[in-house]
């Protein structure tokens, strides 16, 4: 299927230019382009465009999960017919395994997995292997090893109407790529259960179920049945109302694994016996250096391993063995979410990078921290050496295996500039006719009552505000002093579960709240439009957080309303907020006399506030058990380390779950 852009709305103001520019650059083979287009200017819709007149398969990259979810949903709308996926990393919870020599302590691998993300991540990877029309939409993670897409594709097989088929042999092939039996009432994806003549297969998606009819050891039908609102946490099994499902008779299907990390048999073997070599050397290593307690832990773990290989062909933490069973050499690159775009389509598809000018560095920086963490749980014999090749790519790597990338941001640094050199391509002007936001300089004496002041002027005008201090623990302190003032306040920062942020940001363009608190998360590409204020505390501490970046970025959180304005409390004007204001004054002139020539009158940007899979109350019932152990788990440990703060949070969390 082409792609085929939806909306109600055509490319205006320079967003025209600048997809004529991008396209044929593309068509010409330039390898690195950057959009910089400022805040509202319709960067997502510049982008959709490009894909649409390329009708490239297109990875887009995303600073963080709050960003990538709103851009998923943006794309989604765009394109409602194509393959529109979401692949982040799938942790709630992730404390990585660790130790630590100076204390003797070994931290466990812990994680709570969020089974949603889990299947949306199944999802996006299926539909790269057989579909044409493939956006997914990844935060950083993405450049994570997630196995061999070779293996992946080759342990799947196809089934046809006509096929000689028993049930039992159906079966064995399911459970083969790791489908559960399961004739009981789970709500669960990955498994498959008889009914009947029929064998119900409920895939790892979480999305569709598919009905298989056998009649005389012969395939007579496929059926697919799937959820026009994408299922959004409804029990599959609970489903009695059959208008909300659609069904479609299929000539044949494709079942893939239930997991990401798996090989067939024959290369089972071959690799556990390379990972039974490796451990014998290391043995031998360990012995000569009379590192009597590392040998036998390495010695008991690894076995207990193999064990579980042997058995059942996989085993917690069989990412570690990710070398052997991609058969890969030490040192080589790990496969990514790039290798299976790669393995489908070569090296004709498209990268883009979103905030560019943040998502470069983290992954610059993701390959050092992984490889300190490994290099210590080798050294004391917690894992082999090859789990030091279960990592993310490094950046040379990353560079190689790229695609034609377009860099996306208002504030471009010098490795996007350079890569790009004449083939950057300006996004200035707001279709809606905004100028950049006013900017108004405050001191800082006093700015917590000056604060509240603005926040009750904005309450009255029925505006939202957001404010931005250098702390989480500022954030938290200041949000719990503004509810004690009766205003209505929440948070945002890094600790907030990835799901729970869009429904905290919906929150406050609904109206549930008035003023959002943030650090760093508020900075990148949230599309506010009922925000007139953003208030940036302690403006003149100069660092990374108040450095002209920061500072153009974040004022640009209220660039979507005709009464922008950032105020920014300040006692000395610093050379950050001076650049500052000097850029914003050179936009603002550049889009006054567009919109004086063009007869434009600025007006608000009107948008939907979205529903969807996001919100954790649309879906969260489905795994509302499985959390609410978890919880009460995390409560008793929490009591026991007399950690009364932490267990009134989960308690208050119980209660609401209950």
């Amino acid at each position: 299927m082409e792609f085929k852009l939806h909306s109600s709305f055509k490319p205006t103001g320079d967003q025209p230019e600048a997809i004529e520019k991008l396209t044929k650059n593309i068509n010409l083979g330039v390898k690195h382009q950057t959009l910089l287009g400022i805040t509202g200017s319709g960067k997502t819709f510049t982008l959709a465009n490009v894909i649409q007149k390329t009708q490239k398969p297109v990875l887009i990259l995303s600073p963080n999960k709050t960003l990538a979810a709103q851009l998923f949903n943006e794309f989604k709308t765009f394109f409602p017919n194509n393959e529109t996926k979401f692949f982040i990393s799938f942790y709630d919870y992730y404390q990585p395994e660790a130790y630590l020599p100076s204390t003797d302590t070994y931290i466990s691998k812990d994680s709570k997995i969020n089974k949603y993300i889990e299947e949306l991540r199944h999802d996006a990877v299926t539909s790269l292997l057989n579909k044409n029309d493939v956006i997914v939409v990844a935060s950083v993670s993405a450049i994570y090893d997630v196995g061999s897409p070779e293996n992946f594709n080759k342990a799947s097989f196809t089934v046809n109407i006509g096929d000689k088929f028993t049930r039992t042999q159906l079966a064995k092939n399911l459970v083969t790529i790791h489908f559960t039996l399961k004739n009981l009432n789970f709500s669960d994806s990955g498994f498959f259960r008889y009914r009947e003549n029929i064998v119900e297969v409920f895939l790892p998606n979480g999305l569709e179920i598919i009905e298989i009819e056998i009649e005389k050891n012969k395939i007579k039908s496929i059926n697919k049945k799937y959820n026009n609102l994408q299922n959004q946490g409804q029990d599959f099994l609970k489903i009695k109302n059959k208008t909300d499902f659609k069904k479609q008779e299929l000539k044949s299907f494709t079942f893939f694994p239930v997991k990401l990390f798996i090989t067939d048999k024959e290369k089972l073997d071959l690799s556990i016996l390379n990972i039974k070599k490796e451990l014998k050397e290391r043995l031998s290593v360990l012995k000569k250096q009379e590192k009597h307690t590392e040998y036998f832990r390495l010695k008991t773990r690894t076995n207990r391993d193999i064990e579980m290989l042997q058995s059942t062909g996989y085993c917690e933490g069989i990412e570690n063995y990710s070398r052997h069973l991609s058969f890969k050499q030490q040192g080589d690159p790990p496969f990514t979410l790039l290798d299976y775009y790669r393995f489908r389509f070569g090296n004709d598809f498209l990268l883009f990078i979103d905030e560019s000018h943040i998502a470069i560095p983290q992954i610059q920086g993701m390959y050092n921290g992984n490889y300190v963490r490994k290099s210590t749980l080798v050294e004391y014999g917690f894992r082999l050496p090859s789990a030091i090749d279960n990592r993310p790519l490094k950046f040379s790597e990353f560079e190689k295996i790229s695609p034609q990338t377009i860099f996306v941001s208002a504030t471009p640094k010098e490795y996007e500039k350079s890569k790009s050199q004449n083939n950057i391509v300006e996004q200035l002007i707001r279709p809606t006719g905004i100028l950049d936001p006013k900017i108004v300089i405050r001191p800082c004496t006093n700015q917590i009552p000056d604060l509240i002041k603005q926040i009750e002027k904005q309450i009255k005008n029925k505006d939202k505000t957001l404010v931005l201090t250098l702390t989480k623990a500022s954030a938290e302190d200041l949000s719990t002093f503004l509810q004690n003032k009766n205003i209505k306040t929440k948070y945002l920062h890094s600790d907030i579960k990835p799901l729970e942020r869009p429904k905290i940001i919906n929150d406050l363009r609904s109206g549930k709240i008035d003023v959002l608190i943030g650090i760093n998360l508020l900075r990148e590409g949230l599309d506010l439009p009922e925000v007139s204020l953003i208030a940036i505390l302690d403006a003149d501490k100069e660092g990374f957080l108040r450095n002209k970046t920061s500072l153009l970025q974040s004022i640009g959180r209220v660039a979507r309303n005709t009464e922008g304005t950032a105020i920014l409390y300040a006692d000395n004007i610093t050379d950050s907020i001076k650049e500052t204001i000097n850029e914003t004054d050179r936009r603002r002139q550049y889009q006054r006399e567009y919109n004086k020539k063009n007869n434009i009158k600025a007006k608000t940007i009107k948008k939907s506030i979205d529903k969807n899979y996001s919100e954790e109350e649309n879906f969260n019932k489905k795994h509302s058990k499985e959390m609410l152990t978890y919880l009460e788990r995390e409560l008793q440990k929490a009591i026991q380390n007399w950690d009364f703060e932490k267990a009134a949070k989960l308690r208050d969390q119980i209660k609401e779950i209950n």
